[in-house]
């Protein structure tokens, strides 16, 4: 996105083959953009003069993040632009990223409260900068603020109660862009000033939400010695490698020869309390679900309801697959419990329905391999993030 806003050529090199990936650069070509593809090089033109509407609805498939940034791009574009997504991403709330683009001065309509897409925006000739406090712990809405704040007339500034990742901070100031991030107690703010990102070539290390199923594989696996070569440590990304290490894992983040890798070891569980501030988009909930079933104990996961408007609800999508696992499970409000049943080796051969949920089809993955085996439905929902994840998986033997 970065790129196709800029003038003249970009490269990325690392980039994910994932259906999410391939959906934004398709939107990103219909909005103008020039992008090929020369054997994992991939190179990114923007237009001198900026993109531009498109005739066609930027169909967003299975993703949130797609969807809710492409929003914060396109309130910048004046025109009118038809978003849309796949049955699972229509029922996902919008209303965090309507309300601060309407406050900017986009018009950003759905269905409903919520507004749920398909998504109607329309720019306005210019936007308006805003002093935003996020609710919700999210950076795909400050990401969507701080891309509409590139054409804003004043300084954008988003406030965050707990810190999300930087992703989008760090490529800004990388672009060129005037922007500085305070932490302020557990939270922090970020002040943009506008202006054109300028070219770049970028390198993309591994996600670390994908090397979570690693982590969590050697940890409860009965005799595995797994490393992940090439991760990105940002530390509001890797919350839950703390979180093993508290269960007991020798899992570790080790630099070498300036590159972050993860390792992870055979171990032996126990539970441990899981805050949703320690992991704050809750992606690797659903694995660590998985870690708590292999433990000895209970674990406890609080203020967990963000999982329910997820890919799927993974707040109930979670305990499905605790108990399937034949662990005990139980939630209260927005918490829940799993009572371990202490090694991986007593999980249930078991089946598993997921509904266009690529990491509950990846924590069930991992479990199946880790334990007696499983069948899942819906497996092939996993092309959106990791299209080569079973591959993976049997190159491990």
């Amino acid at each position: 996105m970065l790129s196709a806003l800029a003038s003249g050529q970009s490269t990325v090199t690392g980039l994910s083959p994932g259906e999410d990936v391939a959906a934004t650069r398709t939107i990103l070509e219909r909005l103008g953009a020039r992008i090929s593809d020369d054997g994992g090089l991939v190179r990114v033109a923007g237009p001198d003069s900026g993109l531009h509407p498109s005739g066609d609805v930027l169909e967003c498939e299975n993703s949130g993040t797609t969807m809710r940034l492409i929003a914060g791009l396109v309130s910048a574009i004046p025109g009118v632009h038809d978003l849309a997504g796949d049955a699972s991403l229509s029922r996902r709330p919008m209303d965090r990223v309507a309300v601060p683009l309407g406050l900017m001065g986009a018009t950003v309509s759905g269905s409903g409260t919520r507004v749920t897409p398909p998504l109607r925006i329309e720019g306005p000739v210019s936007l308006r900068a805003i002093d935003y406090d996020v609710p919700v712990p999210s950076a795909q809405v400050k990401s969507a603020i701080l891309l509409a704040g590139l054409v804003a007339e004043g300084t954008t500034v988003v406030r965050e109660r707990i810190r999300t990742r930087t992703t989008t901070e760090d490529m800004l100031h990388e672009v060129g862009i005037t922007i500085s991030s305070v932490a302020t107690g557990d939270g922090r703010v970020v002040t943009m000033a506008p202006g054109r990102p300028r070219r770049h070539d970028w390198f993309v290390p591994g996600d670390p939400s994908q090397g979570a199923f690693f982590a969590v594989l050697g940890a409860i696996h009965p005799d595995a010695t797994l490393d992940v070569l090439s991760i990105d440590a940002a530390p509001e990304r890797v919350g839950y490698v703390a979180v093993l290490e508290r269960m007991g894992a020798d899992v570790r983040l080790i630099q070498r020869d300036g590159v972050t890798a993860l390792t992870s070891r055979s171990s032996s569980l126990r539970g441990t309390d899981i805050r949703a501030e320690e992991i704050p988009s809750v992606d690797e909930v659903p694995v660590l679900t998985v870690a708590a079933c292999a433990a000895t104990g209970v674990t406890s996961f609080r203020s967990m309801g963000e999982l329910r408007v997820k890919e799927s609800d993974r707040f109930a999508g979670s305990l499905a697959l605790a108990s399937a696992l034949g662990a005990t499970a139980w939630s209260e409000g927005d918490d829940f419990f799993v009572e371990g049943v202490g090694d991986a080796s007593r999980f249930l051969d078991f089946s598993f329905a997921t509904i266009l949920d690529h990491r509950m089809v990846m924590a069930a993955a991992v479990a199946g391999c880790a334990g007696r085996g499983c069948t899942i439905e819906g497996a092939k929902s996993v092309a959106s993030s990791y299209p080569h994840f079973f591959r993976d998986l049997a190159l491990l033997g």
